[in-house]
């Protein structure tokens, strides 16, 4: 079994045919998978999908991309939206200096919001980091000295520094379809690095599809391409890699339930 542990089912990219592409992923092996909310206020129809089928999941939180329109979301509005069964992490937040679509201002406030949620919850952060590397040791390493808190940097694309701090103050550390791509060996060789007890793989569906189908949109399905090359990067077979980073996920999401026996085998 794999585990997309980051998508956006809720996107209109999927809109016609969701059934199927859910469809498709049990049929690639994915056990689980856990869909992104990046707008507060659209949380409705993100739980909308979770609360559709058995083995999808969902999170609750504002995408920095978004946190200037969302700067009156609190802590305890996030706390209370993560008491549903189906909400297992908090987020995506985090900073994006890459596209600063955001006040940098706005961002670091939202992030440090979500920190909180997290760490009063005990459900994961998922983290959004882009060309941003510095502040979000930072603002990291402070918050984690307020008191720790579970997350993982997701959809890793950063340098090895920031890899490092993350893993250093027990965070989780994700790979997505980047690391199939020709031109990312920086990236392959920083999670050749990290703690084999550290690593998820995702999709960020429909962003990023992995290699060969790279420049398509993404599903939960090509996760399983991601874990192959996290699995020659590792220099062992796909099998062990994907039960070492499926029991990473459960590990951190600890909300999800496991499937029953035999279900969504590799």
């Amino acid at each position: 079994m794999i585990v997309d542990s980051h998508c956006h089912l809720d996107f209109p990219d999927f809109a016609d045919e969701l059934d199927d592409v859910v469809q498709r992923a049990r049929d690639a092996g994915i056990g689980r998978i856990l869909t992104i909310c990046t707008r507060v206020k659209n949380f409705p129809q993100v739980l909308a999908v979770a609360e559709r089928f058995e083995d999808v999941f969902c999170s609750v939180g504002t995408h920095p991309h978004n946190a200037g329109e969302e700067l009156d979301v609190t802590a305890d509005q996030l706390i209370g939206l993560a008491q549903h069964p189906k909400v297992v992490a908090i987020g995506e937040a985090g900073l994006d200096y890459h596209y600063d679509k955001a006040p940098r201002d706005a961002q670091a406030q939202g992030l440090r919001i979500h920190i909180e949620a997290a760490r009063q919850t005990g459900l994961p952060l998922v983290i959004h980091a882009r060309s941003a590397d510095e502040d979000m040791a930072a603002i990291l390493k402070d918050e984690t000295a307020k008191g720790a808190f579970p997350a993982v940097l997701h959809c890793f694309s950063s340098g090895l520094a920031l890899a490092q701090t993350g893993i250093e103050l027990g965070l989780y550390v994700s790979f997505s379809g980047i690391l199939t791509f020709k031109n990312s060996q920086d990236v392959r060789d920083i999670a050749a690095l990290m703690p084999k007890d550290r690593v998820l793989v995702e999709t960020d569906a429909p962003y990023l599809a992995p290699m060969p189908h790279r420049g398509k949109r993404n599903e939960p399905a090509y996760t399983a391409h991601t874990a192959a090359v996290l699995a020659d990067v590792w220099q062992q077979d796909i099998e062990t890699t994907a039960q070492q980073t499926t029991e990473n996920f459960f590990r951190l999401f600890s909300k999800v339930s496991r499937p029953k026996n035999g279900q969504g085998a590799l």
